[in-house]
């Protein structure tokens, strides 16, 4: 059940990256098709938080556990800070921030299936 919901994961972040790049082109700042991406992606991680602290104990190796785990847990926090840094600043590059939170929690995400794939249940 992991990996299809941390592939969900990755795509809608990518989904939120690739929206924040055309607004970046644009010139267009923060609005509502923007924050329901966002909150979309957002409940996609805290989903993904609770299934990997559900599971986290299945994954062998020193510390891969602990290391899945506080990934999952540190996801949903980068959504919400980024996108209220392009909130209250007022310049084009509002959407740079977003384009590397996205980019951030997608290698993140990714890093977590990595670890389920190699340490978790065969």
């Amino acid at each position: 059940m992991l990996a299809p919901l941390t592939t969900a994961v990755i795509l809608a972040v990518g989904v939120l990256g690739l929206q924040a790049l055309l607004y970046l082109i644009i010139d267009r700042l923060v609005d509502d098709a923007l924050l329901l991406v966002t909150a979309v992606v957002e409940i996609a991680l805290v989903v993904l938080a609770v299934v990997t602290a559900i599971v986290h104990g299945q994954v062998g190796g020193t510390g891969q556990g602990a290391t899945m785990l506080a990934y999952a847990l540190t996801l949903p926090i980068i959504p919400l800070v980024v996108v209220f840094i392009a909130l209250k600043e007022k310049t084009r590059w509002a959407m740079g921030v977003v384009i590397a939170g996205a980019f951030t929690v997608a290698v993140m995400a990714y890093r977590i299936l990595q670890i389920w794939d190699l340490h978790g249940p065969a």
